[in-house]
């Protein structure tokens, strides 16, 4: 397949272009900066514009883009940036597709867990209802936005993502540090949910959303067993040999990062991948500890 690929020099992007041109196929990637050129397709979001003549040919598209949601203190500007950077991106894309002849076959639009809000115990599969918040707010607009491929009969896979595992970047990688000096433990309370998911499997489940023609509308990846923070900070600390007992106060937290976000972070989502097993998707890592075993390297 011909592929394009927002948000390629991010994390999760990177890891995908690395399966797909591993499994054979093409790789356009969508940028930001600098003119197009073999493999690369200029846009620009925030104005609205995308080089349509790049896109002609492609078979599908992943949108990953977005700006950072827990990389700084929000304020209202930074939180403009967040939906903006989703909303904005994911319309233009979506138009654009929708305008091409003949069209891609498939978009896979990522967008988050976060679409659920805070849902305490609450078990969540693709059918709960909407949750309440900035950032439901944010993935609730981002996955609208796609309206205008799927008008135009393009299959439209919005993936929930959860907290994606990897010591590259991240909430695992900001976590570390403390962790291998003994100085981790639970964020807040530690009753909170985790819906969490390795990066391979999280890459495994984009490539799946693309080739499973039954797949459509919202798809939670997420992993089959989420934890409390609680459970992650006892098997982060398990897995790396270390003490994990010292909590982190919500209002410790609150001063580098502001009351709103730490309330965002520390929100409760048990969230299940009900459509990703009932299509067929084989999880590498189902349980938290051989996960982070894994991408560890321990």
């Amino acid at each position: 397949m011909r592929v394009a690929v927002s948000g390629s020099s991010g994390l999760i992007g990177s890891a995908l272009v690395a399966r797909l041109e591993t499994d054979g196929h093409e790789v356009r990637r969508l940028v930001r900066s600098g003119a197009g050129g073999t493999g690369r397709v200029a846009w620009d979001p925030q104005a609205g514009t995308v080089d349509r003549a790049g896109l002609e040919g492609t078979d599908a598209v992943v949108h990953l883009a977005g700006a950072g949601i827990g990389d700084r203190r929000w304020s209202e500007t930074r939180k403009r940036a967040i939906r903006d950077s989703r909303v904005l991106g994911t319309t233009t894309l979506a138009r654009a597709l929708a305008s091409l002849d003949p069209r891609p076959t498939v978009l896979v639009s990522a967008s988050g867990v976060g679409w659920y809000g805070d849902r305490g115990d609450e078990e969540l599969t693709e059918d709960s209802a909407p949750g309440s918040g900035f950032l439901a707010e944010v993935c609730r607009d981002w996955e609208a936005a796609t309206a205008p491929a799927a008008e135009a009969g393009i299959r439209v896979v919005c993936v929930r993502t959860g907290v994606v595992q990897s010591p590259a970047g991240g909430a695992l990688a900001r976590q570390l540090p403390l962790f291998r000096l003994g100085l981790g433990g639970p964020l807040g309370s530690g009753r909170n949910h985790v819906s969490w998911i390795s990066l391979d499997d999280h890459v495994g489940a984009v490539v799946h959303a693309l080739t499973t023609p039954s797949l459509r509308g919202p798809v939670n990846s997420v992993a089959p067993a989420p934890v409390t923070g609680r459970e992650y900070a006892a098997v982060l600390g398990r897995v790396l040999r270390r003490p994990a007992v010292l909590p982190v106060p919500r209002a410790a937290m609150a001063v580098p990062f502001g009351r709103e976000l730490v309330a965002e972070l520390l929100s409760s989502q048990r969230a299940r991948p009900v459509r990703l097993e009932a299509s067929g998707y084989a999880f590498a890592h189902r349980e938290l500890e051989p996960a982070l075993r894994h991408v560890l390297g321990r």
